[in-house]
């Protein structure tokens, strides 16, 4: 038994060679399983880049024909006998325009009208807005037949978009055959033209889907913005220096902490009905405008802007604040001379990641009563106004089918927003970011 129990037990070149393969086949699995996993991270990236050009892909696909539109320019003869010259406003140009279309073309409308009223179809609103300041700012043109140019009318420009077709039965779709006619006897003369469509840039919201533009989703998330940006940034900059370089440390320190990195999780929505009971039914501050909107967001941005401060303020080297209290500098100078200025990339860039963040946010928007129509462009912040989130929100909810196009259209304005924000952000990091 002594012999046994003192004799080697892979002393033999057998186990030797046993124990060498071994190693090699650890080996061999421990890089197969390191392969594997830099092909699953690759997969993972593939997958979310596929989803997000799928995603970016059906935006663009579905609103980039709202950044064109068509215009028909038509002779009008401006009857003496039916042109108010001292109201020009109170003229029917609608329905003087689709007589005199119908009478060139050789049609005679019936008892009921019903001809003149589906060429008046193919024309948008604004054609009696149009001819009615051209009046005004010429009387002379009564008794003349001149050119009018418009709009035309959201179903005609779809169909010069393709999104209306002869191919489809007639019950489906809201131009009829008639009308599809009329349209290619325009393009014909070439009295139809395409253009860039500034008015999706330079007007406000409308009932009517050819003339409905951001501009007062824009202004109105501008001017929240700025609301949002002068309270909470201040505040949140303010609140994480105290904390991270005076506060005491404590219990009630660690319950404030916990408790901010609990709000960076609460529902949007939540922050919603807070300002409705806060800020519209307690201190009566005006509905739907971006005051409201902007003290909203600033309290929803406010726990993201402290937890990225105090991190940029945590990545400052100790030795920096040991380096300044040794030459004779007091705590406040310290932080505000050497420390904050170091951790001002890290705090701006989580400044504006926030102030992106909140741009897109549409539920608290929409408890506030920026879910309301609003036809007009905002001068200030009282007043009612609303915002991208909510724009897209009311449009893809509109019954017109144009005005899925302009839907898709400021999903773009408001992603080219975000990329701007964020782009900011990444700049501003790498311009002023140092490596210790």
């Amino acid at each position: 038994m002594t012999d046994a129990a003192l004799s080697p037990t892979v002393a033999s070149p057998a186990n030797g060679a046993t124990r060498a393969d071994r190693m090699r086949a650890g080996l061999k699995r421990r890089r197969a399983r390191e392969t594997r996993f830099r092909l699953y991270g690759l997969l993972a990236i593939g997958v979310a880049v596929a989803f997000l050009l799928l995603l970016l892909g059906r935006i663009v696909e579905q609103g980039h024909t709202a950044f064109y539109a068509h215009t028909v320019t038509v002779p009008v003869y401006m009857d003496p006998a039916r042109i108010d010259r001292s109201y020009p406003q109170g003229t029917n140009f609608e329905l003087l325009v689709a007589e005199q279309q119908l009478a060139r073309l050789g049609i005679a409308d019936d008892e009921a009208g019903s001809k003149a009223t589906a060429m008046r179809g193919l024309f948008s609103s604004e054609l009696k807005f149009i001819a009615a300041d051209q009046v005004k700012a010429q009387p002379d043109l009564i008794g003349r037949t001149v050119p009018i140019s418009a709009p035309l009318s959201d179903d005609a420009d779809l169909y010069f978009k393709g999104e209306i077709s002869l191919d489809t039965p007639a019950e489906q779709r809201r131009l009829s055959d008639q009308q599809i006619a009329w349209l290619e006897g325009l393009q014909a003369e070439g009295r139809v033209k395409s253009h860039f469509n500034t008015a999706l840039f330079t007007r406000g919201d409308s009932t009517e889907p050819e003339l409905a533009g951001v501009l007062g989703a824009v202004i109105g998330s501008a001017l929240m913005l700025l609301v949002t940006a002068v309270i909470a940034i201040p505040l949140g900059v303010g609140a994480a220096l105290y904390l991270e370089e005076f506060a005491p440390r404590g219990r009630l320190t660690n319950l404030i902490e916990v408790n901010i990195n609990n709000l960076a999780a609460v529902p949007s929505i939540i922050y919603g009905l807070l300002g409705l009971a806060l800020f519209i039914n307690w201190m009566h501050l005006p509905r739907a405008s971006p005051l409201v909107g902007g003290l909203v967001l600033a309290l929803m941005a406010l726990p993201t802007i402290i937890i990225a401060t105090r991190s940029s303020l945590k990545a400052v080297p100790p030795s920096i604040r040991e380096a300044a209290l040794a030459m004779g500098a007091s705590k406040t100078q310290t932080v505000f001379q050497h420390t904050l200025p170091l951790a001002m990339p890290g705090v701006m860039t989580g400044a504006i990641i926030s102030m992106a963040h909140a741009l897109g946010e549409t539920a608290p928007l929409l408890l506030i009563g920026m879910v309301s129509f609003v036809p007009g462009v905002p001068h200030g912040i009282t007043e009612p106004t609303g915002a991208l989130p909510s724009l897209v929100y009311i449009w893809e909810n509109a019954s017109e089918r144009a005005f899925h196009e302009r839907t898709a259209a400021a999903i773009i304005v408001l992603l080219a927003f975000m990329v701007v924000m964020n782009a900011a952000a990444v700049l501003l990091r790498r311009r002023f970011e140092r490596r210790w």
